[in-house]
């Protein structure tokens, strides 16, 4: 049987061809000599399909005053990026490392400062004020023309930028930086450090990229720095996207860093922008002031910036407390940059400026700017360092101290009582004298779920400060919580005792007196939580039951993040994040005018999601620099999961009257935040799945509910949901 066949007209093409080629042979032709072997294919991937980019410099030369660079663009997997062009939105910044010398003092009395190393930038415009930008009536700022430094656009230049073809690429300054005479004069030498940037925008993407080195070695290595603060310490508290700024132009600390310079200034209110200045004013925030003979008064950091619109950072609250510890920004030690303790040099009054205002208090009258005059180790006023330091002090120490609890009983009238002492770093009992009885030890049971209700046992009545208790003769106190009724199946049930007791101590300050445990009794003493962890343990009918092992609550937030960004002094009873002790999911609903209906829940969840602090793309300073949106700042891996506490009840008011409402387990959770905000559809959604809004009771609540919102409300898509 003979088969058939089928042909495509490419295929007979090419046949064709290959007939032809046979054909001339056969005739005796020659093909010609074989002509030379074609480059090698680039693998890469076009600059406007790629969804990363990471821009990496790999050389940099200085002749005559003109800087060329070389860098090379891949994406997240190492393939090489093509296709850049000049008018992409690619911008270079250069700057040098130079050594800064000040002289202050008046005629007959000069003396010159050294100031350490600081960035110049090579590329400066001056400024003048924009009237049109600047509100009527805005107070604290002064405008007047500035100096800022600038970047070059490849746009602006033919022949600058040069594709290799294969990802990587030259670029030719504009600038000769041995030619800047204005508007700032700026002598290039080539034993300093230059810094390279690159800011490249794309619609989805951007890459920034710096290059630090010695022109006249060409060393990269072993040269002059300033490196004092890695951006992974910004990400503690900042969300990564939140800081690219700038338009989302620019997200490297380095390149900030170089442009931010101490000659730059924003014209429409006068205040500097050198990066050390503005960091600190900014953070000093709402309790930025400075001195008056009347007292102090706001001194809020403020700045409008390129469109106008100004940014008034005297809202800013900053969490991390005491604002004394630098070490919340300033880390040191493994990994840490190469100059993180520059912070400790006393080169700069800066940084002191911004945070202190340079009328920091009436006796700096006439004495000008220069901090470090003074404030230097063994000089008039203490340094910066020790003066931190001073403050730093009590908190570190009890960080080594103790709550130590003993003689955990029911008593013979059903009251709930122990015996409470304070231990320090060695294991000694703390003198009484040391310790305030004002300041309370709470309790409670059910702590591996959801704590006593309110309705149960009151924080109120849970909480019990030593004085009210008997002192002991061992420095030590019996507490007995008279106000507590238990509840009937008390025994088994797992408790918690926690500190929320302060220690006391002097401040230090001028003359340098050491900072330790004071009598409470003194004077304008500091007063600061002993950081002890809960105790937990399973009561039986009247002691301790020691063979029951204590039950943990379900993982639900890191606190540990919390931390990270609030430090030791979160809010009050500031012994570590234990919020949810008190602040249950009833918690007592309290008067607010600015919510709708008039009250607003306390629950932790809810003060913890609704808080100004936590969400300034729409509050606060509206800076956007913290998302909340982003749950994994705060919640475990699998803290939002969803049907886990189906017995809890949430208490709200309502959004129109203010009236008591009892929610769902689920429901309340999710209302925590979207209470505000809910619509007849949303309640509609939430009841078409065994939600309840709109409990009369607890029980009403809890025996109507059947939730089922875990079923497509994964832990996937909550976080999806919310941009993560």
């Amino acid at each position: 049987m003979m088969k058939t066949i089928t042909v495509s007209p490419a295929a007979k093409a090419v046949l064709s061809a290959g007939l032809i080629a046979l054909a001339l042979s056969g005739c005796g032709g020659s093909d010609g000599t074989n002509g030379e072997d074609g480059p090698d294919g680039i693998i890469g991937v076009n600059i406007d399909a790629t969804s990363t980019l990471k821009a990496t410099f790999t050389d940099a030369t200085v002749v005559d005053g003109k800087v060329s660079v070389g860098f090379i663009l891949k994406n997240a997997n190492g393939v090489a990026v093509l296709g850049l062009t000049k008018d992409h939105d690619l911008r270079f910044g250069i700057a040098q490392l130079t050594p800064v010398t000040e002289i202050v003092g008046t005629d007959g009395a000069k003396v010159e400062i050294d100031r350490g190393y600081q960035w110049q930038s090579y590329i400066n415009t001056t400024k003048q004020p924009n009237a049109s930008w600047i509100p009527a009536d805005e107070t604290n700022i002064a405008p007047s023309a500035q100096f800022q430094a600038d970047v070059e656009a490849a746009s602006k230049c033919a022949d600058c930028l040069v594709d290799n073809l294969d990802g990587s690429y030259s670029y030719t300054f504009q600038t000769n930086i041995a030619q800047v005479t204005e508007p700032l004069s700026i002598t290039y030498q080539a034993d300093d450090t230059q810094r390279i940037t690159l800011e490249l925008k794309q619609p989805l993407i951007t890459a920034n990229a710096h290059y630090d080195f010695q022109p006249s070695t060409g060393l990269t290595e072993d040269i002059a720095t300033r490196d004092v603060v890695s951006i992974n310490a910004c990400y503690t508290c900042h969300q990564p996207e939140s800081l690219a700024l700038h338009g989302g132009r620019r997200i490297d600390l380095e390149n900030c860093a170089s442009c931010h310079t101490a000659t730059s200034g924003d014209p429409e209110t006068g205040n500097s922008v050198d990066f050390t200045y503005m960091i600190h004013a900014i953070h000093k925030g709402q309790d930025r002031v400075t001195s008056t003979v009347d007292g102090d008064v706001a001194a809020p950091y403020k700045v409008i910036g390129y469109g106008g619109g100004i940014h008034n950072y005297g809202n800013v609250m900053y969490p991390q407390k005491p604002a004394a510890d630098c070490s919340a920004c300033h880390v040191e030690g493994a990994n840490a940059p190469k100059d993180a303790g520059l912070f400790n040099a006393n080169k700069s009054d800066t940084a002191c400026i911004a945070c202190h205002t340079e009328l920091a208090s009436q006796q700096h009258i006439g004495v000008g700017t220069n901090c470090t005059s003074c404030h230097v180790e063994e000089g008039y006023g203490r340094s910066a360092k020790e003066a931190h330091g001073d403050v730093m002090k009590a908190y570190n120490e009890t960080q080594t101290m103790n709550a130590v609890f003993s003689d955990v009983i029911v008593t013979a009238d059903g009251k709930f009582s122990t015996t409470i002492k304070f231990t320090d770093a060695s294991a000694n009992v703390i003198a009484a004298e040391f310790i305030d009885q004002g300041s309370r030890i709470v309790m409670a049971w059910d702590s591996d779920k959801n704590y006593p209700t309110y309705q149960d046992a009151s924080y109120s009545n849970r909480r019990l400060k030593l004085s009210e208790g008997t002192a002991n003769t061992d420095n030590s106190w019996t507490l007995v919580w008279d106000n507590i009724t238990l509840p009937t199946d008390y025994v088994g049930k797992t408790f918690e005792l926690w500190s929320a007791v302060t220690a006391c101590f002097n401040h230090g300050g001028y003359g340098r007196p050491e900072v330790k445990l004071t009598a409470c009794s003194t004077d304008d003493v500091q007063k600061v939580e002993i950081k002890s962890s809960p105790y937990h343990f399973v009561m039986a009918a009247s002691a301790i039951d020691t063979s029951q092992t204590t039950a943990t609550r379900r993982n639900i937030i890191n606190t540990e993040s919390c931390q990270g960004c609030h430090n030791q002094e979160v809010y009050h009873y500031d012994n570590g994040v234990n919020c949810q002790t008190c602040h249950t999911a009833d918690k007592t609903l309290k008067n607010d005018d600015t919510y709708p209906g008039g009250k607003k829940s306390t629950s932790f969840a809810f003060k913890a999601h609704s808080a100004e602090g936590h969400y300034l793309k729409y509050a606060g300073v509206e800076s956007g620099t913290v998302l909340k949106t982003d749950c994994k700042t705060c919640h475990t891996a699998d803290g939002i999961q969803l049907g886990r506490a189906t017995d809890r009840v949430w208490r709200y008011g309502d959004i129109e009257t203010g009236a008591d409402v009892w929610m769902s387990s689920d429901t309340g959770a999710c209302l925590s935040c979207h209470q505000k905000y809910r619509t007849d559809a949303t309640v509609s959604h939430i009841e078409s799945n065994g939600g309840i809004v709109d409990g009369i009771s607890e029980e009403d609540a809890r025996n109507r509910a059947s939730e089922i919102c875990s079923t497509c409300h994964t832990v996937d898509r909550i976080t999806k949901t919310h941009g993560f």
